[in-house]
């Protein structure tokens, strides 16, 4: 069926006074039409994610519906058992999050799945923990994380804690596919009983696991660090606030107008603490009151950002890959101090992210493991660990995500700030800065520059722009970049030693710099990752921005 006739059919189901068939009467623009409907919002291992609106291709109750509908049969395919262990939902702050997670709990329990919802939204870790507490069969966060307003999105989970393997989405989508969008959703729910809320206790179940990864305590830490924390009007609003008071940390500040939810994010527009524009507002009450450190977690509470004080006072963003080196050198330095460093240590990292962990790492006689990107390969991956003898410390990837506890198996932004909050306080109690930090572990490891650019392409012509720029690639594999031998490039699209296929490259030169190239797989996003290492700080981002710049150019010459 075409586009048009989709769009036909959706206009005959729907009633003229519904909302969603008032909206695609409006549009008069063909291109506009074709967008919405010349593909199904595509269901994968990252679930849904969208803008809103009516179409196939847009987040809507039709296509919530459907994708709940799907699951539901999957679940119920495998038995009464995995029915009555159910599946457990929770939303974040964005437009229609509740009443899309309202309806797949109806959905759900109308198919006789027990159900299990929270009375308000709560941060994605905290799905991600109360699946494996609950014993649930299946997890739903609405959420589109950190995307714009305009966006929303439906992450799946399965009973392991992880969002859903490839194995898993696929037969999901199997079911999904089979399912009429407007006879085939069941919605009446009979037995109200099959549907519980969740109540406080459950959330202090997930706030005392957090509090449990501390590594120093007491006398050790400067609980009077001045820091600034903003929730980016998010889930991460209360628990973040419990976790720091309980912490025993005096001398803080939110950012008043992100502190409550906001679905129209409005004094922040694209709420991505990876990008440093959204700590313009903590950067103003930081100057005020003299602030070492800013921290910030996006909508869901997954994702995890922070700006520190340099030598000359300015606040300088971290990216992902710097907030992981403190935080992969602070754990270990700090199990070695207390004698609580296993003998088979494991950290988990991307493929894309940057080796200086694994330097750092090794120093300690811990093995980095490299997965796909993703924290349902990274924390997946500790499944793989147990049966080989290895403990789990820490995963991360460079996109500001980072998994500190084998019990939470989603990125956590609540324990990643508790961690980073508590190794501000032990280092200041040393009369050391983060900055100061991160400048030791350069001249100890490496000084490396990291450098993640992407373009944006959206629509139909976006992604086939991107599809021929990594043709182009692949097609045209150089010798050399920017005068420096390639010495070697992985190609993932096959799946590449015990890692399965991804659609990315990864390139490796002779004078120990190396970059990727990826589209992205939930935004409209070819993505880009270029890492050098040289024996100073300004030598490596001299020869990591001629690196990239000789790539992008060639990149963006692709039409």
């Amino acid at each position: 069926m075409g586009y048009k006739e989709k769009y036909e059919e959706w206009l005959s189901y729907l009633s003229a006074d519904d909302p969603l068939h008032r909206e695609l009467e409006e549009i008069t623009d063909e291109a506009e039409i074709e967008d919405r409907f010349y593909q199904d919002l595509s269901f994968g291992t990252a679930g849904l994610r969208g803008k809103m609106g009516a179409g196939t291709n847009r987040m809507n109750r039709i296509t919530v519906g459907r994708a709940t509908q799907g699951i539901a049969d999957f679940i119920r395919a495998g038995g009464t058992e995995a029915m009555k262990k159910g599946v457990v939902i929770a939303h974040d702050p964005r437009h229609n999050s509740r009443e899309f997670s309202e309806l797949a709990a109806h959905i759900l329990a109308a198919n006789g799945i027990r159900v299990y919802t929270f009375p308000d939204l709560r941060p994605t870790p905290e799905l991600a923990f109360m699946i494996r507490y609950l014993g649930t069969v299946s997890g739903i966060n609405i959420t589109a994380s950190h995307n714009p307003k305009e966006y929303n999105g439906y992450k799946a989970y399965w009973d392991d804690g992880c969002q859903v393997s490839a194995e898993i989405a696929d037969q999901m989508t199997s079911c999904i596919e089979k399912v009429d969008p407007w006879t085939g959703i069941h919605s009446d729910v009979s037995d109200g009983s099959l549907i519980t809320v969740l109540d406080e206790k459950y959330d202090r179940a997930y706030l005392d696991k957090v509090l449990s990864l501390s590594i120093h305590t007491g006398n050790e830490l400067d609980l009077s660090i001045p820091f600034i924390y903003t929730p980016l009007n998010g889930a991460g609003s209360i628990p973040f606030r419990k976790m720091l008071e309980e912490r025993g940390f005096t001398n803080w500040e939110i950012v008043k107008e992100q502190a409550d939810p906001d679905p129209d994010f409005t004094t922040v527009g694209y709420p991505n603490p990876e990008d440093p524009k959204a700590f313009a507002l903590s950067e103003k009450y930081g100057r005020e009151m003299g602030a070492e450190l800013l921290m910030a977690t996006d909508p869901d509470s997954d994702r995890f950002a922070i700006e520190i004080r340099n030598d000359n006072g300015d606040y300088v963003p971290l990216n992902g890959n710097q907030t992981g080196y403190l935080l992969v050198n602070y754990i270990l330095e700090g199990r070695k101090t207390a004698g609580t460093l296993p003998e088979k240590g494991a950290m988990v990292k991307s493929i894309v992210t940057s080796t200086l962990s694994t330097r750092i790492a090794n120093a300690y006689g811990v093995e980095m493991f490299e997965t796909l990107t993703g924290f349902k390969n990274i924390c997946g991956k500790i499944p793989y660990l147990h049966e080989h003898g290895y403990t789990y410390l820490f995963g991360y990837e460079e996109s500001v995500g980072y998994a500190a506890c084998e019990d939470i198996r989603d990125k956590d932004g609540i324990s990643a700030g508790m961690l980073v909050a508590e190794a501000a306080a032990y280092y200041r109690r040393q009369g050391k800065s983060l900055w100061d930090v991160l400048q030791e572990i350069y001249a100890k490891y490496g000084y490396f520059a990291e450098k993640e650019p992407n373009i944006v392409l959206e629509g139909i012509e976006g992604s086939e722009r991107i599809g021929r720029m990594m043709k182009y690639v692949r097609d045209n594999i150089p010798s050399e970049i920017a005068g420096i031998k390639v010495s070697r490039v992985i190609d993932h699209i096959n799946g590449y030693e015990d890692i399965p296929p991804q659609n990315c490259l990864r390139f490796f030169l002779a004078n120990d710099s190396w970059f990727a190239i990826r589209p992205s797989g939930t935004e409209p996003k070819i993505k880009f990752y270029f890492y050098s290492c040289q024996d100073s700080s300004e030598k490596a981002h001299e020869v990591n921005d001629r690196i990239a710049d000789s790539v992008l150019s060639v990149i963006r010459s692709v039409k």
